[in-house]
């Protein structure tokens, strides 16, 4: 074999340089003023100078968005899913009360389309803007034989930053606290290997557009009421639960202290028309349902009592809806839903 060359196997560096370059000036947009180079070095720097914590804590989280990506792939739409992405993590951050700081993807295809991934880390960056969020770097992996023609996957690493004795662990969480439900953006980015086998591929496709609701980013809107300067409303959040993979038994558990349980209450908000036609057409128990999927929820606040207007108000004020769906009893660290 002569003349074998890296293109020849798969791999275009040239075309992978021209993309790099595309998408510098699009992630500017996300930029702080913390952020202290351009993308494209061998490492990100941000500063946490521009932000006064006396023990600041760093948190982290990882995570992808899922089969959903398929239906992204099967329709050729590409410009939501990278804020799955960013959601994904962001919120998981969120849940300890974390301010995110900054972002990196990973993307990985068969064949390097810069279309479609221009797209995708345009989502991505949408994303980060939303949540407040600067993306800092990112490396896109040709990988021929990996993927099959058309396809990729995305994964995504976030880091936030909170002070040392503001941390929301759940620890604080006891009888009488209520369960605040925010509303969610359809499915978000868990369950969809249930969903795509409910569904067929023409009915994917057909329903596509309600299927690729990109994830709510909660970010804003609690950061608001847990930072807020003066706020009466600081510290009366007892624990936070991303609604995803696990859904209301497992994400709502993962936070509980071992003496309390928590009692959700089923029709307390309105149940999204989506989740009643995948239970009906692939003939799903309730347990199931909200053992998989966020059923119109995707966050949950655990709250004092006394507080639950104020917050639902506060919400509302920044266009979040919200709804009382449960209470915490006393118990052994689980979720029941009645």
């Amino acid at each position: 074999m002569k003349n074998l060359t890296y293109k020849k196997s798969g791999v275009d560096i040239n075309k992978a340089s021209i993309f790099k370059q595309k998408i510098k000036t699009l992630v500017r947009a996300s930029f702080q003023p913390a952020v202290l180079k351009d993308i494209g070095g061998f490492g990100s720097f941000f500063s946490l100078g521009e932000y006064k914590y006396k023990e600041p804590v760093l948190v982290s989280s990882t995570d992808g968005v899922g089969t959903k990506l398929m239906i992204a792939q099967a329709v050729n739409k590409h410009d939501t899913v990278g804020i799955d992405l960013v959601g994904m993590n962001v919120n998981d951050i969120l849940c300890t009360g974390a301010r995110p700081l900054f972002f990196l993807d990973y993307i990985a295809s068969g064949k390097l389309d810069p279309g479609i991934l221009y797209n995708v880390v345009k989502g991505i960056n949408q994303g980060c803007i939303e949540s407040g969020c600067s993306l800092i770097g990112g490396e896109t992996a040709e990988m021929p034989g990996m993927y099959k023609p058309g396809e990729y996957d995305l994964a995504g690493f976030s880091v936030g930053v909170i002070e040392k004795s503001k941390i929301i662990d759940g620890s604080k969480i006891e009888a009488g606290n209520v369960v605040i439900g925010l509303e969610s953006n359809g499915i978000h980015s868990n369950g969809y290997s249930l969903v795509r086998k409910v569904f067929s591929k023409n009915e994917l496709v057909r329903m596509s557009k309600e299927l690729l609701r990109p994830t709510r980013i909660y970010v804003k809107p609690v950061l608001n009421l847990l930072q807020a300067p003066g706020s009466r409303l600081q510290g009366v959040i007892r624990g936070i639960a991303h609604i995803t993979g696990g859904a209301f038994y497992d994400k709502i558990a993962r936070i509980l202290p071992s003496n309390v349980d928590v009692r959700i209450e089923k029709g307390s908000w309105p149940v999204p028309k989506i989740f009643q036609l995948i239970q009906n057409k692939g003939g799903i128990d309730d347990r199931e349902m909200y053992h998989t999927l966020n059923m119109g929820i995707g966050l949950v606040l655990i709250v004092e009592k006394n507080s639950v207007s104020a917050i639902i108000d506060h919400l509302a004020k920044s266009g979040q809806k919200a709804w009382v769906i449960g209470q915490v009893i006393r118990g052994h660290k689980k979720v029941e839903l009645v």
